[in-house]
């Protein structure tokens, strides 16, 4: 079952109210919801986690937390998916939004020169934060849809699968 494994690799719910950052909710992390493992709680905090991990803001899991609360879906799940940008991944998924946003404008992509100052930040980041914007929306909710629907069937099928192997398992006796 989904919901088993999902209960094993997430942190204890007492444990994550006692987390420093997510204190500051107080006693909104008492809500039930938040740590239900059922197919629709997932699903919502895996298509929340993705869209929220595709818009270039910081504090991305903070953000990602409030919107679980707020929506009353799994909060560890949402937070956890936030992660599909990472060091390792941000720079092309950035990259390929900021093509699609360009695209979606019909701007011609600007050649773009990265250095971390503020310099660049106050000049670079001015030509290109709408087509950025726009491409990590549309990225965003393109990858929420697939989640939603990836999860969904993706649970649907374990459980028809665990269901006809109990009813094998009833067939063949004991």
């Amino acid at each position: 079952m989904p919901r088993k494994f999902l209960k094993r690799i997430m942190p204890d719910n007492s444990k994550m109210r006692e987390h420093p950052h997510l204190r500051k909710f107080g006693q909104r992390l008492a809500e039930p919801r938040l740590w239900h493992t059922n197919r629709r709680s997932v699903a919502g905090a895996v298509a929340l986690g993705l869209f929220v991990g595709f818009m270039p803001i910081p504090g991305q899991m903070f953000v990602a937390a409030a919107l679980a609360i707020l929506f009353r879906v799994n909060l560890p799940v949402a937070s956890m998916f936030v992660w599909i940008t990472n060091p390792l991944t941000m720079a092309p998924i950035f990259f390929y939004a900021y093509k699609l946003g360009a695209w979606v404008l019909n701007e011609p992509m600007a050649p773009i020169g990265f250095s971390l100052s503020w310099e660049w930040l106050s000049q670079e980041f001015l030509s290109i934060w709408q087509p950025l914007l726009i491409g990590c929306t549309l990225s965003g909710l393109v990858a929420a849809i697939i989640g939603i629907i990836t999860v969904r069937i993706g649970w649907r099928l374990v459980v028809i699968y665990n269901w006809m192997q109990r009813q094998r398992r009833k067939k063949s006796g004991p």
